[in-house]
């Protein structure tokens, strides 16, 4: 938090102190200002619901009614985010909230996966920048469900699932809950803990973020959006790149949608909420850097393909 307080402090005195700062460390500032705010709320709801999860839900409570069968276990996870309106930033401490209750490590990635996705903001904003128009808003809902699913399932081919995490969490996670003393004391001490890993990640990606922004040029992604290849490839890195909310990246991404492919703009929706500059910083919390890039390779090639098959299809 002392570092967002600096943040703020140090474009304030560029935009009202007078204090002069070069064009390009203004604007990386502001972008990355931009993307703190407007992912912060979700972070905190993201551990609210997380403290939920821990300290108040009886610990049989989410295990009881799901399927025995693996591959359908993890699909009924995969839905876990319509019932929780959270962008993919609030999504990381509540998916260490369920390793934590006990869900295995490739269940908790299915959920992070297709929860930016799949929850009811999402879609409904969504809808409201595309409608029906190319199968847009079909291709996403099914698009970042598939890719959960699948990826979900090759993960829990990992014999160790634990080795998959940092050796700090999956050491958190060995030890248990063992916190003493009444509910809002425990759900004090997780909301303390989760903050303290959380907010560090949040503050370097969006200072990445903001640094990759000023660095790359828009006019060279633009100008690859006719190809149905390159302008698939242009929208992920576009996407990495800008790490803008689920639940506003439909509008961002609009007004390309008359010089881009519909297959690239899918892309951009599937691809962007599960792997961009400021989550691979915040799940790095939680899971190895070996895990990361297997998962962005993997979450990439899928996100690609789907792009390429609405291209060939619309």
């Amino acid at each position: 938090m002392l570092g967002v307080a600096g943040l703020l402090a140090l474009r304030s005195l560029a935009t009202e102190g007078g204090v002069p700062l070069p064009n390009q460390l203004q604007d990386l500032l502001t972008l990355a200002f931009s993307v703190i705010v407007e992912s912060l709320p979700f972070v905190i709801l993201g551990i609210l619901l997380s403290i939920v999860v821990q300290a108040w839900l009886p610990d049989d409570l989410l295990q009881r009614y799901l399927p025995r069968n693996a591959v359908l276990r993890r699909f009924c996870i995969s839905l876990f985010g319509i019932a929780l309106p959270v962008c993919e930033c609030g999504n990381v401490p509540l998916a260490r909230g369920l390793v934590m209750k006990g869900f295995t490590v490739s269940e908790s990635m299915t959920f992070l996966l297709a929860a930016p996705i799949v929850n009811p903001v999402t879609i409904i904003t969504t809808h409201a920048a595309f409608g029906f128009d190319d199968g847009i808003l079909v291709a996403r809902i099914l698009g970042g469900l598939a890719i959960a699913n699948i990826v979900g399932w090759l993960f829990s081919l990992h014999p160790r699932q634990d080795d998959l995490l940092t050796p700090s969490f999956a050491a958190e996670c060995a030890r248990g809950d063992h916190s003493e003393g009444s509910r809002p004391q425990r759900s004090l001490a997780i909301f303390v803990r989760e903050t303290s890993v959380i907010m560090p990640a949040l503050f370097i990606g969006a200072l990445i973020a903001g640094a990759i922004q000023v660095a790359v040029p828009r006019e060279v992604l633009v100008s690859l959006g006719s190809n149905p290849l390159w302008s698939v490839l242009a929208m992920m890195v576009l996407a990495f790149v800008i790490a803008v909310c689920s639940s506003v990246d439909a509008f961002f991404i609009l007004p390309f949608a008359s010089t881009f492919l519909p297959g690239s703009i899918v892309t951009f929706l599937v691809f962007g909420p599960i792997i961009d500059v400021k989550m691979l910083a915040i799940m790095r919390t939680t899971y190895t850097t070996r895990t990361l890039v297997q998962l962005t390779v993997v979450v990439g090639l899928l996100s690609a393909l789907i792009g390429l098959v609405v291209n060939v299809l619309a």
